[in-house]
């Protein structure tokens, strides 16, 4: 199984859930556009600080939550980050728009680069959330 991927259990509710920080603009923004693309509603959108998230998904470590984006599918599948988005991608209709892209060779790659570098970077990007996305407080795992 990738590193970005795991098994955390199953989740009787039938909809995929998608964990995300919550005190980070840029994330913030990029869930009001899933959001409104989820025309289906088969998305929940959760922020990673509402009470009860960590004890909902005990499988998931804060680093993880610093570090990006969780997806967590009904059968309990688990990916984060870029993986994350390539799974959106698949669930939701107007993703299937994009997400052919992940299947050119080497696209992976490139995605889990850009990914990681935005959120490295996160900071100095216009939707800047601020102090708590600085790297010193991320380096402390929120």
């Amino acid at each position: 199984m990738a590193e970005s991927q795991r098994t955390l259990g199953t989740d009787v509710s039938g909809t995929t859930t998608v964990i995300y920080d919550g005190d980070c603009g840029l994330c913030r923004s990029s869930m009001e556009v899933l959001r409104k693309l989820d025309k289906e509603g088969v998305l929940e959108l959760v922020e990673s600080q509402a009470p009860g998230v960590r004890e909902r998904f005990p499988g998931i470590t804060a680093e993880a939550y610093a570090s990006g984006l969780q997806v967590i599918e009904p059968d309990g599948n688990t990916t984060e980050g870029a993986a994350a988005v390539e799974r959106l991608c698949a669930i939701i209709p107007a993703g299937r728009r994009v997400g052919w892209l992940y299947r050119i060779p080497f696209a992976r790659a490139l995605a889990d680069r850009a990914y990681a570098w935005i959120s490295r970077n996160r900071t100095t990007l216009t939707l800047d959330c601020g102090e708590h996305c600085s790297p010193q407080t991320r380096r402390k795992g929120m």
